[in-house]
């Protein structure tokens, strides 16, 4: 506990002898903490801000900073957060603006994973997780248990109904119904060997070509993954690549992009 001599914090931020502030954070006027709260290093922290107790952010966060809006003028606008929530590195939480009302909202227990970006005027209610580059615009509201996948932008106004899951890399435009599963379609597809770069890493062209052909097989026969497998043990040298290919395949409880 205390706070490292490398530490800035102003004389107006109120910080209960119970938190840690480690080296190098910047603690600014305006700022509220509550009890047991910890600065791991390097963190910025804005105000009029007030956060609640055992809140713990990590490195090259930047919270309760000015929002990214061409009309605010330096309002002094809040950022205001509950408890038990984790923040991880580089993640931003930006105050409110006058228009939207003046406030940004986490709740508590809530779990903000490295670089998502909360904007001006949100709502985030209890037990959120936004994951890796999960991106809020402003004035999204987010409700209890929900779930944002990683680098998924969210659209400004869009509310994201409680207990839903948007899956990774899903691109959210509009409101997100509770207990839904939301999901961009994944339309991925294998294009045979990764030949140049086999031969890039040494591999023989003998080599390369019994790879080739497996995935031929594998990729072009418009056989199921099983009928493609047995044809590949009769047609293809089973060299060790090819065994290896074959039994990645056999092993992959998850399936395999085809």
């Amino acid at each position: 506990m205390g706070i490292h001599p490398s530490a800035l914090v102003d004389p107006g931020a109120r910080v209960p002898a119970s938190c840690t502030i480690g080296p190098f954070c910047v603690v600014g006027a305006g700022v509220e903490m509550g009890e047991h709260c910890e600065l791991v290093s390097h963190v910025v922290l804005e105000g009029p801000t007030r956060i609640g107790s055992h809140n713990r952010i990590f490195p090259f966060a930047a919270v309760g900073v000015g929002p990214q809006d061409l009309s605010y003028r330096g309002d002094p606008t809040r950022l205001e957060m509950g408890d038990h929530n984790q923040i991880r590195e580089y993640v931003t939480v930006h105050r409110g603006t006058v228009k939207g009302g003046g406030v940004t909202r986490v709740g508590s227990n809530c779990l903000l994973m490295a670089y998502a970006h909360i904007a001006h005027d949100c709502a985030i209610e209890d037990n959120v997780i936004l994951a890796n580059a999960a991106t809020l615009a402003g004035h999204v509201t987010v409700e209890e248990w929900a779930v944002v996948g990683a680098l998924c932008p969210v659209h400004q106004y869009v509310r994201i109904g409680r207990h839903s899951y948007i899956g990774g890399g899903t691109t959210i435009t509009q409101n997100v119904m509770p207990f839904s599963k939301v999901c961009a379609v994944r339309d991925v597809h294998a294009y045979g060997a990764n030949a140049v770069g086999l031969e890039r890493r040494g591999f023989s062209k003998e080599r390369v070509q019994a790879i080739r052909k497996a995935f031929r097989i594998l990729l072009a026969a418009k056989l199921n993954t099983t009928q493609a497998l047995e044809r590949i043990e009769r047609e293809v040298e089973q060299t060790e690549d090819v065994r290896l290919v074959a039994e990645f395949i056999r092993s992959s409880e998850r399936g395999i992009v085809k």
